[in-house]
């Protein structure tokens, strides 16, 4: 069983940064893809990046692309998501998920990670 715990979001303003952390105890991670996903009120919940067990393959949704950089450090059993230039269409709950059959190069749709462990959330509100 792999529990991750979703850390780092935030009120900030637009322009602003935050990092989130997706951490696990445990040394399990470093066999695990892992996605980024987000979901605002009234919307359905959208895949917007991914890593690969090794940290070799990484991809982003165009929205976030340039912005948004995801990153891991195994030895720490830890996955980063470094959002620059918050926008306040960026608000929304985010959650990171892992996935042991994972595809590469990897893939942040949610349909490869049906059957993956997902963390709680954590908030983050881009606004003014």
């Amino acid at each position: 069983q792999l529990q991750l715990v979703e850390s780092g979001g935030g009120l900030v303003q637009p322009g602003g940064s935050l990092r989130l952390s997706c951490a696990t105890s445990g040394n399990l991670l470093n066999l695990f893809a892992v996605a980024w996903f987000r979901q605002a009120p009234g919307k359905d919940r959208e895949g917007i990046s991914c890593i690969s067990s090794s940290g070799d393959s990484t991809d982003y949704r165009d929205s976030v692309k340039g912005r948004f950089t995801i990153s891991r450090d195994n030895a720490k059993n830890t996955v980063y998501l470094q959002m620059d230039n918050l926008k306040p269409e960026d608000t929304a709950v985010y959650y990171c998920a892992a996935e042991f059959h994972a595809p590469r190069p990897c893939q942040y749709s949610s349909s490869f990670y049906m059957h993956a462990y997902w963390g709680q959330g954590t908030q983050v509100t881009v606004s003014s």
